[in-house]
């Protein structure tokens, strides 16, 4: 080999070592144990009462039921819709995270016993799709649904969409337990897929209708380390826009290719589009694609197309997807209120967007986001009790309003389509996982819940604990117990709010501008406090008894609209710290459309533990306001988050 050429493959390779290298990875969910407070409820919530509730409910309605009859360990026939494999598949992954979280054995039995029924309803070559599968023999009846053949239909059949939560389910239980049972079954359906698709003669050119399969293939491939699913994860992202390549083009039921985020190839979409969940899901592959095979045009295409969700198309509670029709994205700040669609899913997958970003660009600004919605779009999603949710999350209600899903804008405790229950139960057992972050020997803290946390970072067992109230207020206490005396970085996010920022990119801005200053203390010594992109980087040699103060200003904010939503013109929201505030009828003499806010109004705030599982509310001679996540907890009811300002 020539000189010249050893040298190149040897640059190629150091700087694909270096990216590896600098990649951020966050801490394993089974690492981080929640203590007490607001978190550590609510995942509480999660294991005692949400996770065993939706596992009911996929059980009554028969969805667990058709993984048996596919199996041929039942007779019966399909009950339900294409899609409800994954709602199964869904509450699995959650049910995973919850074993990691708290182990408990009867879960565990029980999970087992659900696997046994999803291997046996896998055909022989690892294809899993159970209305298929129940009625193949059933000509012609089933086309509609599942069409003619196998992906013949994947502008809504779901085939790739179901197994896509499959395999974010087999790695979660992986994780859990350590067996490999699911695992296999989805090794198993992945293999299948890597034969079935690409450009060899014989494979099919197609790309989901219904995204999520490309994250769980880079997911699968992180576990496995087998290129192949990486490579078919990045086909699917390849083909979308590509019709002249394509078996099968993206246009059910005339809604349109860019509802399919279909219109164009990747690279040049310059817009969030379409479908709010499926698009998200793509962005999200996209982002979690880069630091595995850095492509500038898609990195261009990915950030251009976030700054265009989060500048223009976002609500103040982190939700998207203004429209009902096509539960899509509207044209920049065209966001309603008493009729914002902002699905559950929506928040689900933003979160998991913003958060892919940040592993990729290391900026906070996307876990200012993801902190957003954590605290607003998706706990309104669901119940303080944690057995009842929302479909669509509104930013203001007369108390009927409910996009004809049900009796009254009232929560439900599940919904024919129930993506959303499935949604949440999967992700808020995961939660602490999105706290920590590591770097080659640099920790990053990137939100605040009381915590114990044991990683390595440079080599050195490390032991971190979080003791705070947040969020109601912003006073932190982050001890750092390293085995040894070691020198490393901590860098802790400083949220946008506490720095005067409401949200990146201006969509909604602060009325008051004065922001006091971060206090930081390491031992109770004041620590010059610099803030660096986002964190305070702390930088020293750590040792056994080491105690990080953090005090957070978190005084009550008056949230004024870019003066292009014209929805929300001459209106302003309430906030305190990261938790966006609403009136309710109930606490205002049955009405709260039609509040008004003065400027230099003032608000007490007061934690109520007896209220709605514990809450700040927020007083004035005039109102009080609850914070927009417990809404609807009491009946329906008004609601409303902007407020006429008066004099």
């Amino acid at each position: 080999m020539r000189p010249y050429l050893i040298l190149f493959l040897f640059c190629i390779h150091s700087q694909f070592l270096s990216a590896q290298q600098d990649q951020i990875t966050p801490i394993p969910l089974k690492n981080v144990k929640t203590t007490q407070g607001f978190w550590h409820d609510r995942l509480e919530t999660a294991r005692t009462v949400m996770i065993p509730h939706v596992l009911h409910h996929c059980e009554e309605s028969g969805r667990i039921n058709n993984f048996a009859v596919a199996g041929g360990l039942k007779k019966g026939k399909f009950e339900g819709v294409r899609f409800n494999d994954s709602d199964v598949f869904k509450v699995v992954e959650g049910a995973a995270y919850v074993l990691q979280n708290q182990y408990d054995p009867k879960l565990d039995r029980y999970l087992d016993s659900l696997i046994i029924l999803f291997a046996a309803a896998q055909e022989p070559d690892g294809y899993l799709y159970t209305i298929r599968t129940i009625n193949k023999d059933t000509t012609g009846a089933y086309d509609w649904i599942a069409g003619p053949y196998r992906y013949s239909f994947e502008n809504g059949s779901h085939e790739l969409y179901n197994v896509g939560h499959l395999y974010e389910a087999a790695i979660a239980h992986y994780e859990a337990t350590g067996k490999k049972t699911l695992l296999d079954v989805a090794i198993k359906n992945a293999d299948h897929l890597v034969k079935t698709f690409g450009t060899k003669p014989g494979q099919l050119v197609v790309v989901p209708g219904h995204e999520e399969i490309e994250t769980a293939l880079i997911r699968l491939h992180r576990v496995t380390g087998k290129k192949d699913y990486l490579d078919l994860a990045k086909f699917f992202i390849d083909m979308r826009g590509r019709s002249d390549k394509r078996t099968l083009y993206l246009d059910e039921h005339k809604l349109g290719p860019s509802y399919f985020q279909d219109q164009v190839p990747f690279v040049w979409q310059k817009e969030a589009a379409g479908h709010a969940v499926r698009a998200q899901y793509l962005y999200a592959a996209v982002a979690d694609m880069l630091p595995l095979q850095h492509d500038p045009q898609y990195s261009a295409a990915v950030h251009r197309i976030w700054e265009d969700a989060t500048y223009k198309k976002q609500y103040i509670t982190g939700g998207v997807g203004a429209r009902e029709d096509g539960e899509a994205f509207d044209k920049a700040y065209v966001l309603p209120n008493d009729n914002a669609y902002a699905e559950t899913c929506a928040a689900v997958a933003n979160m998991l967007w913003n958060h892919k970003m940040y592993l990729y660009t290391g900026e906070s600004k996307y876990m200012d986001v993801f902190e957003r919605v954590l605290y607003n779009g998706f706990l309104g999603g669901m119940s303080v009790k944690g057995n009842e949710f929302f479909y669509v999350n509104p930013m203001a209600s007369n108390g009927v309003n409910d996009f004809g899903r049900g009796s009254g804008a009232v929560r439900h405790d599940w919904f024919g389509t129930a993506c959303c229950p499935t949604n949440v139960s999967r992700f808020l057992p995961s939660m602490p996982a999105y706290i920590y972050a590591i770097r080659e020997n640099e920790l990053f803290i990137n939100l605040f819940a009381d915590n114990e946390a044991t990683l390595n970072v440079n080599n050195v067992p490390v032991k971190i604990d979080q003791d705070t109230n947040y969020p109601w207020d912003g006073n932190i206490k982050i001890s750092v117990v390293p085995e040894k005396t070691a020198t490393f970085p901590i860098a802790i996010r400083i949220p946008g709010w506490a720095t005067g920022e409401a949200i990146p990119g201006g969509l909604y801005t602060y009325a008051d501008k004065k922001i006091k200053p971060v206090l930081v203390s390491i031992n109770g010594k004041k620590t010059e406090a610099i803030l660096d992109k986002g964190y305070l980087k702390l930088s020293r040699a750590w040792k056994k008894g080491d105690v990080i103060s953090l005090i957070l200003d978190m005084p009550v904010h008056q949230v004024l609209p870019n003066e292009n939503i014209a929805a929300d013109k001459g209106k302003v929201a309430i906030e305190k710290g990261p938790v966006l505030y609403c009136a309710e009828g109930h606490d205002n003499h049955g009405k709260a459309l039609g509040i008004i806010i003065k400027p230099a109004q003032s608000f007490t705030s007061q934690f109520e533990k007896g209220m709605l599982g514990g809450i700040n509310t927020l007083k004035s001679e005039s109102v009080t306001l609850i914070p927009y996540y417990a809404w609807a907890n009491r009946g329906a009811s008004e609601m409303t988050i902007w407020f006429d300002v008066g004099n």
